[in-house]
């Protein structure tokens, strides 16, 4: 099943997520958290679009065995919604997320954002192919191309990672959830600085959606840096910008990982 596919599933019941998308022993963080986000967005009034978004990953969430989502709407004011979501598997939750929607509103603060950073195009930038066994088995599904940063375990000290990212299979549209399951596809940037493999796990993830929101096409490629702040003691934390093919900004992303190594 294809992105697109997986997204239309999330409001039956039962949603079973395919091997196709696994990362180690678990379904990718980035697939699951926007599959949850779909299934919140549900019940939000019409104008009142993504702008914050934040994600505790609880546990790991099995492939091919059925998943369900509790949704509860914690407040709705004149102007923004709060809500809450869910991934339960086999009885526990797997991942539990806030997300809060808001419309416009009059104000006379307006601060540009930077530009994006100077970066190769798409094609002059090496990818991460999909090797059956060797790279994550979601990668068969997304293009990761390196502009920022060495490949996980080269034992590169640098404190930057990203590039351009993409579907391999495009998709119907690039809405918000598309954008989500993007942003958390690269790697933490601390495993550069590895030179053997080691896990590494998310343990909580925020993401702010830029309204207004740029132009991004269906199929376009969109640009991300990540820069680690602070890692030691078994943990680090970084900080992530995405923007469209144009250099907008269009989100901003923070996470903490555990890295056993």
């Amino acid at each position: 099943m294809n992105f697109d596919e997986l997204l239309a599933g999330v409001e039956r019941d039962e949603l079973t997520i395919p091997a196709s998308w696994g990362q180690g022993r678990a379904t990718f963080g980035g697939l699951v958290a926007a599959l949850t986000y779909q299934r919140m967005k549900a019940v939000i009034q019409p104008g009142r679009p993504l702008r914050a978004l934040q994600v505790a990953f609880v546990g790991p969430v099995e492939v091919d065995v059925p998943v369900e989502f509790i949704v509860t709407l914690l407040r709705e004011g004149k102007a923004a919604s709060q809500v809450q979501g869910h991934l339960v598997q086999g009885g526990e939750v797997k991942l539990a997320a806030l997300a809060s929607f808001g419309g416009d509103r009059p104000s006379e603060v307006v601060v540009q954002a930077d530009p994006a950073p100077d970066a190769p195009a798409f094609d002059q930038c090496k990818g991460l192919p999909y090797i059956q066994g060797v790279t994550p088995e979601f990668t068969q599904h997304i293009d990761m191309r390196w502009a920022f940063g060495s490949l996980p375990f080269s034992g590169k000290k640098s404190r930057e990672m990203g590039g351009w990212m993409c579907f391999r299979e495009p998709s119907l549209a690039m809405s918000d959830a598309h954008v989500i399951a993007l942003a958390d596809a690269w790697p933490p940037a601390v495993l550069q600085h590895l030179k053997s493999k080691a896990p590494a796990s998310s343990m909580s993830w925020s993401l702010e959606m830029v309204h207004p929101r740029p132009e991004m096409a269906a199929d376009d490629a969109l640009l991300y840096r990540a820069f680690i702040d602070q890692a030691g003691a078994g943990y680090g934390h970084t900080g992530a910008t995405i923007w469209n093919k144009s250099g907008e900004l269009v989100a901003i992303s923070r996470q903490a990982v555990t890295v056993f190594g």
